[in-house]
């Protein structure tokens, strides 16, 4: 047997190559060494640790990458329960709640309201009708009030006003904030402005001290202005709370919300077909890539969905979709709320582009590709036997719904 030592070209390749799953096998753990000044140094990120808030910090050093002890860890972390049994101050926060669910914007705000709380006031978020969001405790709400009933549900703004204003009454908030947004916060803060005779800061994306800065000419310069009551932000406004569980201790309010006689009547939902929706502002894909080889059933299927279409670069490349339904960061940055990938490797400027998604699916034959490492609900199988079998399922869905409804 030769004793020349040979190098393993593939292996070399894994080794560079961060994303494949073989990766950390291929990396030699130095647990210690001698630092400039003759002193041993451990390798702390070797291993993994736990931060001084009880939170598992990311293993840099791709020693636990690809497995499964650190979303065990993670798991296993409970976060320091932050608590305020008498506040001295209330911040409210008005999320706008798309979906019934708490949004990437509506989880900044939330961070800011705790930013302006400080250790002694209480981030108070006000929530109208039904929601499906168990997570506010993690999200940074100290106190909830849900105001529920027929006069709040559908658009109805003025009612939404009156609620503000007892609530206003009530707890007296040091400072109101709202999204700046056009899902409803933005109108919402500026007809609540108007009833309490304030001046609103709009377009806020910073607070400092006792200043806040808001966008103005045409997003291109900031106004700075002393801190309003009523602030109406922007996204990004401040960072999501990560590192603390809040109580979210139910509260109510000591006097009913009188049903005003509303000048807007609410005629319900208009359809829209989802193929003349931007892909910008669309909050349901259904994108398709170069594991797509039946593109009509690929088209039956978003139709079924009631999804809007959008597509890899390949795929728009090949000439199966138009450009302006390209995604990615080469295409079109989505923020949808739901994002489905099917046949989809996970180029990086593609997960760039969906790095906004709330919940992506993933439809593919390779279990280890890239955007099975991103997705949060995975489907490894042929595609045009799922998408098959996904139209029998929401077709039954409807029979069966129309059936009840008769």
């Amino acid at each position: 047997m030769s004793t020349i030592i040979r190098r393993d070209p593939r292996a070399e390749w894994i080794a560079r190559n961060r994303l494949h799953p073989l990766h950390a096998a291929m990396q030699p753990v130095q647990h210690s060494w001698m630092g400039p000044n003759g002193i041993i140094r451990k390798n702390v990120h070797g291993v993994g640790f736990i931060g001084p808030n009880g939170i598992k910090r990311i293993d840099r050093s791709g020693a636990q990458q690809g497995g499964a002890t650190k979303r065990t860890a993670a798991a296993e972390v409970q976060l320091p329960l932050h608590q305020v049994p008498q506040p001295a101050f209330y911040i409210s926060v008005v999320p706008d709640m798309v979906g019934g669910r708490l949004s990437s914007h509506d989880r900044d705000l939330l961070g800011l309201a705790h930013q302006l709380a400080g250790s002694e006031g209480a981030v108070l978020a006000v929530v109208f009708g039904e929601h499906k969001e168990n997570a506010f405790a993690t999200a940074g709400v100290d106190r909830l009030l849900v105001l529920e009933g027929e006069a709040f549900s559908g658009y109805a703004p003025e009612q939404r006003v009156q609620g503000l204003r007892a609530v206003d009454n009530q707890f007296n908030p040091r400072h109101w904030l709202l999204p700046d947004s056009r899902t409803g916060g933005g109108e919402l803060g500026r007809r609540f402005a108007a009833a309490l005779g304030e001046r609103p800061a709009t377009r806020v994306w910073q607070v400092k001290g006792e200043e806040c800065i808001g966008r103005a000419g045409a997003g291109l310069q900031d106004l700075a202005r002393p801190l309003a009551r009523l602030i109406l932000a922007a996204a990004e406004c401040a960072e999501p709370v990560s590192e603390t569980r809040h109580e979210a201790l139910p509260v109510e309010l000591s006097t009913s919300v009188a049903r005003s006689l509303s000048r807007i009547e609410d005629l319900g939902a208009v359809a829209v077909d989802p193929g003349a929706i931007p892909m910008a502002e669309a909050e349901f894909i259904f994108s398709g890539g170069n594991g797509v080889k039946d593109w009509d059933l690929f088209h039956q299927t978003a139709a079924a969905l009631g999804a809007t279409e959008g597509a890899s670069r390949v795929a728009v490349d090949d000439g199966f979709m138009a450009r302006d339904r390209q995604v990615g960061a080469s295409g079109t940055w989505v923020t949808a709320r739901v994002y489905v990938a099917v046949g989809i490797s996970g180029a990086i400027q593609h997960l760039q582009g969906i790095g906004a998604c709330d919940k992506v699916v993933a439809i593919n034959l390779d279990p280890g590709c890239d955007m099975i490492k991103r997705a949060d609900l995975s489907v490894i199988g042929d595609s045009a036997a799922i998408l098959q079998a996904l139209i029998a399922a929401v077709e039954a869905y409807r029979n069966e719904a129309k059936r009840d409804a008769a």
